[in-house]
Formats: C-alpha cells, structure tokens, sequence
C-alpha cells in the first residue's frame, strides 16, 4: 500500500478550515497533518516535519498569505504550496506564483476537483481555477512583446522589476533595496514607460515573458 498524501491547511476562516480537514480527513489516501489560523504557527509545526503539499490562503492576518508562500519556500524549497482562495485578480495570481505556488484554485472549486487539483501539484503540475487560467491567458495576450522589450531598463530598474517578479510589494522591495517607497513608485513609473504598461502584473507578466527578468 502507498502513503497517505499528507496535507496541512492555513487558513483563518473557522468553518471553511474545519470543512476543509473534514475532506482531507475523510478522502481515501489523505491525512491532514495541521490545520492552521495564520502564517506564524504554520511556519514553526511546518519546520517540524513537512507534509507533501501546503493549502494556504491569501487574506490571512498579520502574515498574508503570498509573505508566507516565500518565506516556505525560502525555508523548504521543495515543498508543493497550492493556494486556495477567493481573490482572482491578476496582482494576487502572479504574486503568489511568482513567489512559489505551484496552483491556483478558487474557495467554489469542488471538492472532488480541489483533491485532484493537491494530486497534481504532488505529481508535479499546476492546477488552476478555470476562471484564474482565463485571466492568465489575457494578461499574456494584452501585454505585447518586442524583442527589445528590457534593453532600455537600468540594471536598478531591473533589480526592481526582479523582487516584483519575486512577490514583493512597494514596501518590501524597498526595505531589501534600502531605500524609500517613494523611490520604488519613481522606478516603477520609468519602467511603466519603457515597457509600455499600465499595471504592476503587467510588467511582471512581461518580465517573464521577455525573459527580463530570469
């Protein structure tokens, strides 16, 4: 007989955190190993002994859920992390997976499908919501590509561009910059500009698309 798939969940909301040991619990092939209402506690059981594959929400207090994603990874790199929450906008989809997720599913997949969707990251795929698949897709199609796409951004403007790509936000790029939120909105303007977007997931999508950023 194989192993249980072992998961732990970290998520603040009560019924939906209770309903979601429930499933795991009660699914053929599964065990919950930890249930947790935060980041800060799921960090200290997770250095303790790892499970196969991380749920973790987004809008979680205190620590958010994508300043956990990285610091798990930056931890245990190996670890699979699949997101499990409401938000769909572009922002919150590339950070998060930008800073290690490997899926993407919405709190209205179905039970059936999120147990499939855990199986896929194991395995080594990124399950995502249909409806976050369709907001990738158009991100790449609006954002259009020449092939000098970065050459005209300073080395400091890339080193921005990459802690965005990393998930970091205004605030924390600045820290690890040593420098002021204020300097961080100037550079992002310029690179606005000269790549001719209009938003913080678009220039990460073309970042990565452009190979900027690697």
């Amino acid at each position: 007989m194989t192993d249980p798939v072992r998961v732990a969940i970290v998520e603040d909301g009560r019924e939906i955190r209770d309903g979601l040991v429930a499933l795991i619990a009660g699914t053929p092939g599964f065990v919950c190993t930890g249930a947790f209402d935060s980041m800060e506690p799921a960090l200290e059981a997770l250095d303790r002994e790892q499970p196969d594959a991380v749920l973790i929400d987004l809008g979680l207090p205190r620590m958010s859920g994508t300043e956990g994603i990285r610091a798990l990874k930056a931890r245990h790199p190996d670890l699979t992390i699949v997101v499990l929450t409401v938000y769909d906008d572009d922002e919150r989809i590339f950070q998060a997976l930008c800073s290690g997720a490997c899926g993407y599913l919405l709190k209205k997949t179905p039970p059936d499908r999120l147990m499939e969707g855990i199986r896929d990251a194991i395995a080594g795929g990124s399950p995502v919501s249909p409806e976050v698949a369709r907001r990738m897709i158009a991100i790449f199609r609006v954002v259009h590509t020449p092939a000098q796409g970065g050459e005209s951004l300073t080395p400091h403007e890339v080193r921005v561009l990459r802690l965005l790509v990393e998930g970091h936000n205004y605030k924390t790029a600045a820290a690890e910059l040593k420098v002021s939120v204020n300097t961080v909105a100037f550079h992002m303007r310029r690179i606005y500009e000269k790549l001719h977007v209009h938003s913080k997931s678009e220039a990460v999508a073309k970042a990565l698309r452009n190979r900027i950023v690697t």
